[in-house]
């Protein structure tokens, strides 16, 4: 089977994990072209790669080379054009999360990729993790029961990343839409992917970047906006309580900065039957013969962060090649921004925000 030739256009942090992914699948792919809007930086990347092409224009990289599969890992701003571009430039693509800036942005490319006839993954990377699939197995067996509330947070204590996220032109806002994604999504995902109907939501933004210096404060993360072209303007901290279609309700967290001990991020989940967390593993709670009993699962239980990426772009290869059915496709990524959008909006109006299709 020839090898499948694949692009990447943006050259960030986030680009090295599909980079990596695909240098593990170097049998069955190759990485032939780079892009990014800043020329030294892609020269650099190419290099370190050993990529034999790189563009500061993704239009131009389209137009030039033939490639069946592109991963776009820009800011979030240019989701959609990059997407668009390389989708009816003939290549299947793997989106970061989120999937862009708003919901309607998001329709287009998921019009464009069935217009197009390619598969449109986004990167919903915690549906690849090993806690996933465990408590996967569990709802599935009926451990658990009929799910009805769940609650996910991703908190930080002072982790705002800087730069453009922090700037709602090129985020479209801050910790919801950047780390609040992820645990919503994969509450949906563990759930069923019901629809969700309705969103009630609060934002805040009282305490910015830069509030302390410390290792204790500082969690390694560069929230440092002096001499950068960015501005800090989205929220520190969002709460919300999205409704779905099945009668399960979830309540979400998502801080930048946030005045607690420690970064924390779980899941939990309440079944009829049975509950579970998932943190640095997961736990499930039930009973048995009249007992309660909790359940350590053997094994490794824990997400990985370099595998589930690593499983992520192998299955995106998978899908692309095999014609296998997407884990995480572009009609998931349009929902999710939906509720997004419904968070905000409530947090503007101060009303529940009803979701609609």
């Amino acid at each position: 089977m020839e090898k499948l030739k694949v692009g990447i256009i943006g050259t960030g942090g986030i680009s090295h994990c599909h980079m990596n992914g695909y240098k593990t699948l170097s049998d069955r792919v190759d990485v032939t072209a780079v892009c990014d809007i800043d020329e030294e930086k892609v020269k650099a990347y190419a290099a370190k790669f050993n990529v034999p092409r790189w563009y500061t224009d993704y239009n131009e990289m389209m137009a030039k080379e033939k490639l069946d599969a592109v991963s776009v890992t820009t800011w979030n701003a240019a989701h959609k054009g990059a997407a668009i571009a390389a989708l009816r430039g003939g290549a299947n693509v793997i989106c970061e999360k989120p999937m862009a800036m708003n919901q309607i942005e998001a329709q287009e490319m998921y019009d464009t990729a069935k217009e197009t006839g390619k598969v449109l993954q986004i990167g919903f990377v915690r549906r690849y993790g090993r806690d996933a699939d465990l408590v996967k197995k569990f709802i599935a067996g009926g451990t658990m029961g009929d799910l009805y509330y769940a609650k996910a947070t991703y908190l930080r204590r002072n982790g705002c990343p800087g730069g453009w996220f922090g700037d709602k032109r090129y985020s479209g806002g801050g910790p919801l839409i950047d780390l609040g994604v992820h645990v919503m999504d994969l509450v949906r995902y563990l759930a069923g992917c019901p629809k969700p109907i309705a969103a009630y939501g609060v934002t805040y933004h009282n305490l910015g970047p830069n509030r302390a210096a410390g290792a204790a404060s500082n969690l390694g993360y560069n929230s440092n906006q002096a001499a950068s072209k960015f501005v800090n303007n989205v929220e520190d901290f969002t709460s919300a309580m999205i409704r779905f279609d099945n009668g399960l309700t979830l309540q979400v967290e998502a801080s930048f900065n946030l005045n607690i001990k420690s970064d924390r991020g779980e899941i939990e989940l309440f079944g009829t039957k049975g509950g579970a967390k998932i943190g640095s593993d997961v736990e499930f709670y039930t009973d048995m013969n009249g007992t309660f009993v909790n359940i350590t699962p053997a094994g490794e239980s824990s997400a990985q962060f370099d595998n589930m990426f690593l499983a992520e772009i192998a299955h995106f290869i998978d899908c692309v090649q095999n014609g296998t059915a997407c884990r995480a496709p572009a009609e998931d990524g349009v929902i999710l921004m939906k509720m997004i959008d419904a968070i905000y909006k409530s947090a503007e109006t101060g009303h529940e925000v009803e979701i609609t299709y």
